[in-house]
C-alpha cells in the first residue's frame, strides 16, 4: 500500500476517523515515506523539515545511523530479554540514569510515557498513603490510566477516567497561591508537573515558581513529580530541565528521546522514598517490554551522544540561532507573532488568532516545514529543533516560518 490517498482513507476508515479527517482539513495529509536525519519525505516524494520530532522522540534525529549501528549490533546477540530477571543493560542503564538525575536512587523501566507517569504516581501514593493528584491545568501526561486523569480534564471525563471528586485536582501554572491552597491540606500524594507544559504551547515560569512549588511540596510531604518527556534530554541545555530551574524532584519521567526513534524504552526515576517499595515488594510493577534489553543499548548510545560536548555545543547554536531569527520574525509580523517562549530549543510561538496555531501548520506544510500546533491551545504553534541540526537547516525553518506568517496573514487580510 504505497498510495497516500488509499493510505489515508484506510486509516480514516479504521484506525483513526476523526484525527485523519482533522489534519486532511488543515491540508496536513501526511503519510511519512522516507525519513533521515531532520527531513520526512511523504509518499509522494515530497520533501518536509521535521520541527515536530514526535514530541522530542526525534532530538538526535531520524534513524541516525550511529544508534541504528548500535541497535543492529544488540539484534545479533539480545533480544527484549525476561523482565523478571535482571540483565547486564538494564543494570548498566539504571545505574547510569540514577546517576545523572539529582535526587534519583532507583530507576523502573516502562515502553510508554504514559506507564511511566502511571508509575511514578502508583509511586507516590504508597510512599505518602495519601490519593489525591495535583497537575496543571491543560497538561498532559499520557493516555493510560492515572496519567490520563492527571491530564487534561476533556480527555478523561470522555473516558470516564477522572477519578472520585477531588481525587485529581487541576491547578493554573505558574499560580504558586493555586497550588498552595490544595497542597496545604496536607492530604496530597503528588504534584505532577510538566517542567514546560507541551500542550499549551510551552509557556515559561516566572523565575523561582518551580522551585517554590517543590520547596511547598517538601514543606507538605507531597512528593514533586517532574514530567520530562518532552522537555528533557538535552533539550534546555542541561540533561533534565529541572536542572535548569534549580528543582530536585522526588520522580522524573523520561520517555520518547531516550529510544533514538527506534526502539521504546522509557524511564521513570525515584528517590529513595518514592522507591522504597522496590526494596520489599519485587513484582510491585511489572512490565514485559519495559527495559527491552536491546532498547537499553540504544538507550546508552543516546545518552552518549547527547552528552557529548559536540553535541551540547550545536544545541546552544542552534538555540542562540532561533533566539536571534525569531526575535527579527516577531518584529516584521507584530500584529500576528504576539508571543515567543523560548528555553533553549524547547519553543512554543503563540498568534494572534484562536487557531493560529492550526493556520501554521498548513501553512508551513506549504512551506515545506512540518511543526504541529499545541493540542490545548491552539492558538499555539510547537517548534522543537533537534540538537544536531545544521547551519542550512536552522536557516530553512527560520525562512519557512517568515514564509507561513507572511501568507497566513495574507490570506486573513
Amino acid at each position: 500500500m504505497t498510495d497516500r490517498t488509499r493510505v489515508l482513507d484506510t486509516a480514516e476508515r479504521y484506525l483513526c476517523p476523526d484525527r485523519v479527517r482533522t489534519l486532511r482539513a488543515l491540508g496536513a495529509d501526511l503519510v511519512i515515506g522516507r525519513r533521515e536525519g531532520y527531513r520526512l519525505w511523504d509518499l509522494d516524494g515530497r520533501e518536509l523539515l521535521d520541527l515536530h520530532l514526535n514530541g522530542g522522540t526525534y532530538n538526535l534525529g531520524h534513524r541516525n545511523p550511529d544508534l541504528v549501528d548500535v541497535l543492529v549490533g544488540a539484534l545479533a546477540e539480545l533480544d527484549i530479554g525476561n523482565h523478571h530477571f535482571p540483565s547486564v543493560e538494564r543494570a548498566a542503564l539504571a545505574e547510569r540514569l540514577v546517576s545523572l538525575t539529582p535526587g534519583a536512587r532507583y530507576a523502573v523501566f516502562g515502553s510508554s510515557g504514559g506507564e511511566a507517569v502511571d508509575l511514578a504516581i502508583k509511586s507516590a501514593r504508597r510512599a505518602t498513603g495519601r490519593r489525591r493528584i495535583v497537575s496543571v491545568s491543560g497538561a498532559y501526561h499520557g493516555h493510560t490510566g492515572l496519567a490520563l486523569a492527571a491530564g487534561d480534564e476533556r480527555a478523561a471525563t470522555a473516558f470516564l477516567s477522572d477519578g472520585a471528586p477531588g481525587e485529581f485536582v487541576h491547578v493554573p501554572f505558574d499560580d504558586l497561591p493555586a497550588a498552595r491552597a490544595v497542597i496545604e491540606g496536607g492530604d496530597v500524594a503528588a504534584v505532577i508537573v510538566e517542567t514546560l507544559p507541551a500542550t499549551v504551547g510551552f509557556p515559561v515560569p516566572r523565575p523561582n515558581y518551580l522551585a517554590d512549588l517543590a520547596d511547598l511540596c517538601h514543606r507538605y510531604s507531597t512528593a514533586y513529580i517532574a514530567d520530562e518527556v518532552q522537555t528533557g534530554l538535552g533539550r534546555t541545555g542541561p540533561l533534565w530541565a529541572v536542572e535548569r530551574f534549580g528543582v530536585v524532584p522526588d520522580a522524573l519521567v523520561t520517555a520518547k528521546g531516550l529510544s533514538g526513534g527506534l526502539y521504546p524504552i522509557t524511564a521513570t526515576l525515584l528517590s529513595e522514598r518514592l522507591g522504597a517499595w522496590l526494596e520489599v515488594d519485587g513484582w510491585g510493577h511489572v512490565s514485559t517490554f519495559g527495559g527491552a534489553e536491546v532498547g537499553c543499548r540504544v538507550a546508552e548510545a543516546v545518552l552518549d551522544l547527547t552528552l557529548d560536548s559536540a553535541t551540547r555545543a550545536n544545541a546552544a547554536r542552534v538555540a542562540a540561532s532561533f533566539e536571534q531569527g525569531l526575535a527579527e520574525i516577531a518584529a516584521r509580523y507584530p500584529d500576528w507573532l504576539v508571543e515567543v517562549r523560548q528555553t533553549g530549543l524547547v519553543i512554543g510561538l503563540r498568534f494572534a488568532h484562536d487557531h493560529g496555531g492550526m493556520l501554521m501548520t498548513g501553512a508551513l506544510l506549504r512551506a515545506g516545514v512540518w511543526a504541529i500546533y499545541a493540542g490545548f491551545d491552539p492558538s499555539a504553534l510547537q517548534v522543537k529543533p533537534g540538537l544536531l541540526m545544521s547551519h542550512a537547516e536552522v536557516d530553512r525553518a527560520l525562512a519557512g516560518l517568515d514564509t507561513a506568517c507572511a501568507d497566513v496573514m495574507s490570506a486573513l487580510s
